[in-house]
């Protein structure tokens, strides 16, 4: 998304952080985990979460809007618009072990632990709250490699996604952020899409009505 307020990330450097050690062990899993099992798990990072449903106790402990404004779609991003959105982001600078916002945002972040998430997402409601509709975990991809591993980040079987621009699309593929890996945990009951980087039952349309109107 080539319009991405990058200016804005300069929020991110007056908040940068170190990186808290965190362990391996649901990003390591190799069996992929389907049915009960998923939606078992699923839950347990709900419960770990759900104080967040109060952003106010997510900027308590330190978690702040993604710096670019944007409630991010599917459609935004060039993609098929019934895939849906992500919602919010907001972010732990410290979790994500940020080092730098220019000219894209950069850090040394190997954070796994989706029960501490470094990101938490939020849909847009039309009285102006915003519900907590899941969770996301991001490693920049040099640290991931220079911490020794060679092979991406899994959750419950699966591989995180790789996300780098390419300079020759109009979108930014990788959100302002340097090549990294990401991995989204869906609450809202979608069917088959608790593990998909987009969901479609989460919508950016009153976002979107709402930037209109101003």
């Amino acid at each position: 998304m080539k319009t991405i307020r990058r200016s804005g990330l300069t929020v991110v450097g007056l908040l940068l952080g170190s990186l808290v050690p965190t362990g391996l062990t649901l990003a390591n899993s190799q069996d992929e985990v389907q049915g009960e099992e998923l939606t078992a798990l699923v839950e347990s990072i709900r419960a770990a979460t759900q104080r967040f449903e109060d952003i106010e106790v997510a900027l308590a402990e330190g978690y702040v809007p993604d710096p670019s404004g944007h409630c991010v779609s599917a459609e935004m991003e060039g993609m098929p618009a019934e895939l849906g959105s992500m919602g919010i982001h907001y972010l732990r600078p410290d979790l994500l072990g940020l080092t730098s916002s220019e000219p894209r945002v950069d850090g040394n972040g190997i954070h796994t632990d989706f029960h501490t998430p470094s990101v938490l997402l939020y849909e847009p409601q039309a009285d102006g709250s915003m519900v907590l509709v899941g969770v996301e975990n991001l490693v920049f991809y040099k640290a991931w490699e220079k911490a020794g591993n060679t092979e991406p980040p899994t959750f419950a079987g699966r591989t995180w996604n790789y996300m780098a621009d390419d300079p020759e699309t109009e979108a930014d593929e990788a959100h302002g952020f340097e090549p990294h890996y990401d991995q989204h945990v869906w609450f809202r009951d979608n069917g088959t899409i608790h593990l998909e980087p987009f969901n479609p039952w989460v919508s950016c349309t009153l976002f979107a009505l709402e930037e209109e109107g101003s």
